[in-house]
């Protein structure tokens, strides 16, 4: 018995027409649509003080419009967290879209995980809730289930323990579960998108359809088709996609998701701890990965809470240098600015000088460097008006050939995000059926406190041989990305020899070597054998979260390919 369950969104604006391909595409038993982001609870939160009645994300209204029909027609029942901050808000939306196009459609949610009014001062403060309410909808006849904040790969475990009839402590289903929902839950990131060799799919896709292979066509990335999940009774799956679609599924590309956004071996959750460190991945046919073996322990005793809440006010101007004596045109404009400011300088000032120019540049683009400035203050009068003021001021009065990219603006609220924990029992997780009633989902009964678990043996080293200075990435691949102020960078490779050398050579004295911004912070690794990966999680690089625009690079998607350009002696063996 197979549950088939694909995913037609990875974030809140994602691509549209994402919905109807996957409904249209071949068969489906469950869609899901991943909507939420710690940036996107923040604007959700902004919309609501707006508007009591907003708070969800109301494109998948738009999308559910145009295919509300067909997937009734089909028989594919849909699961979403779009319901954000009000999830009740979303659920009665579909059921009056619904009556209005005439299709019946059995509309449930899932509350519950609100907890705003006991953090005073947030904007939005919400739980991470487990799979069990989305199953108890499902369970109940729901064709439509909506969900605010639970976990990304609830979306998957909740469907998968409605159809299968898993209970809470079936640990191993559960994890595997997890698993297929973390490979699934940013979309097309499973199917080639933002992947480290895309270069060689795209070369192997030209390759292909110059011999005329279907094969060679299907990798062809201008549009990655969405990923989808043939889950099993015992927690097993293959990760494939849609027949005809673009991108590709293999080996490389899903433990590129695996490692995304992701810390030590034990990934932890609301209804189970999945123990990655145990995931076994093999090639099971063009565009079909098998995922095998999980293990999956106790969850942990409490709950993540996201809480999003306004920082302050920020401003940014970016003046443009040009040509010669850069360094010299940068520090006379610095100090031009902080006398300016000297009367009320913000409570943060940063600067960064970005060398894009190059000698004897035939483009002036190409010959100028871009000097950003960046300042924050709990007043927007602090970060507007003065610096706008300074910046147009110096105008005709600074360094030969002054220009900025745009003048600074008013200044515009910045949003930080922490994470706190609770006990699993102080939320009350409710499922909200489709005919009005409630359903208490109790918290899980057995769970174990989180720690990390003794680092696995180092395979044995490579021998000594000669070596070349080369990057990185010509021999490993890499994912980042944030959770709140931290950075996670996954770095895997290929084949048993390459691991050999990876785990001995990329330490954390290496990787703060290569990342210097990392050299003052606490920075952890982790090694997953079985994926031929090094884990990294840097502590505080994105300062207070995405919101709060700490670096030019918020999100640290790019932190990966930075340290893949980086070289170091590799082994000639290797290239």
């Amino acid at each position: 018995m197979t549950l088939r369950i694909g995913n037609a969104s990875g974030f809140y604006g994602d691509r549209f027409d994402a919905l109807r391909e996957m409904l249209s595409g071949g068969e489906l038993d469950v869609l899901t649509g991943d909507y939420l982001a710690e940036l996107t609870m923040l604007i959700l939160g902004r919309d609501r003080l707006k508007d009591p009645g907003a708070g969800y994300a109301r494109t998948f209204l738009r999308q559910l419009e145009d295919c509300l029909g067909l997937a009734h027609e089909r028989g594919v029942r849909i699961v979403t967290n779009a319901g954000g901050l009000n999830p009740a808000g979303l659920a009665d939306a579909v059921r009056t879209l619904a009556d209005r196009l005439g299709i019946p459609a059995r509309v449930a949610h899932v509350e519950g995980d609100d907890l705003t009014a006991a953090h005073p001062g947030s904007l939005a403060a919400h739980a991470y809730l487990g799979g069990f309410g989305i199953a108890e909808c499902l369970r109940a006849g729901a064709d439509i289930v909506v969900t605010g904040r639970v976990t990304d790969a609830a979306l998957v475990t909740g469907p998968a323990a409605a159809h299968f009839g898993w209970q809470p402590g079936e640990y191993d289903r559960l994890a595997g579960a997890v698993v297929a929902g973390h490979v699934l839950e940013c979309g097309t990131q499973a199917t080639g998108g933002n992947y480290a060799f895309f270069a060689e799919a795209e070369a192997g896709a030209e390759a292909g359809a110059e011999a005329g292979a279907e094969a060679g066509a299907g990798r062809d990335l201008r549009r990655p088709g969405f990923p989808l999940a043939e889950l099993h009774e015992d927690g097993g799956c293959v990760i494939t996609k849609h027949p005809g679609t673009g991108g590709f599924v293999d080996v490389g590309t899903v433990t590129a998701q695996l490692l995304y956004e992701t810390g030590g071996a034990r990934y932890a959750g609301p209804d189970v701890t999945a123990r990655l460190d145990t995931v076994r991945l093999s090639q099971d046919g063009p565009d079909r990965v098998r995922i095998e073996g999980v293990r999956g322990e106790a969850p942990p005793p409490t709950l993540k809470v996201g809480r999003n809440r306004l920082g302050g006010f920020r401003n940014e101007v970016v003046f443009v240098l040009t040509g010669l004596d850069i360094e010299a045109k940068a520090a006379l404009v610095r100090e031009q600015m902080t006398d300016a400011l000297a009367k009320s300088p913000p409570q943060e000032v940063r600067w960064e000088l970005v060398r894009t120019d190059r000698a004897d540049a035939d483009t002036e683009e190409t010959a100028s460097a871009l000097l950003r400035l960046v300042v924050r203050d709990r007043d927007q009068e602090a970060v507007g008006r003065a610096l706008s003021g300074a910046a147009v001021e110096l105008a005709l009065a600074s360094y030969p050939g002054f220009h900025v990219l745009a003048p600074p603006g008013k200044g515009a609220p910045y949003g930080v995000f922490e994470d706190v924990y609770v006990p699993q029992g102080e939320v009350p997780h409710v499922a909200v059926l489709h005919d009005g009633r409630q359903i208490p989902v109790a918290p899980a009964q057995d769970t174990l406190v989180l720690q990390d678990l003794p680092e696995p043996p180092l395979p044995e080293p490579l021998p000594a041989g000669p070596t070349r200075r080369a990057p990185l990435g010509l021999v490993a691949g890499a994912r980042s990305g944030d959770k709140g102020g931290n950075a996670n960078v996954g770095v895997w490779v290929r084949s048993d020899e390459a691991w050999r050398w990876l785990a001995h050579t990329l330490t954390v004295d290496a990787f703060r070597h290569l990342i210097p911004e990392s050299r003052e912070l606490t920075v952890s690794r982790h090694l997953l054998p079985s994926l031929r990966a090094v884990n990294f999680t840097v502590e505080g690089i994105l300062g207070r979260g995405v919101a709060a625009q700490h670096r030019f690079d918020p999100q640290a998607k790019a932190l990966g390919e930075w340290l893949r350009s980086r070289h170091l002696d590799i082994p000639e063996a290797l290239l």
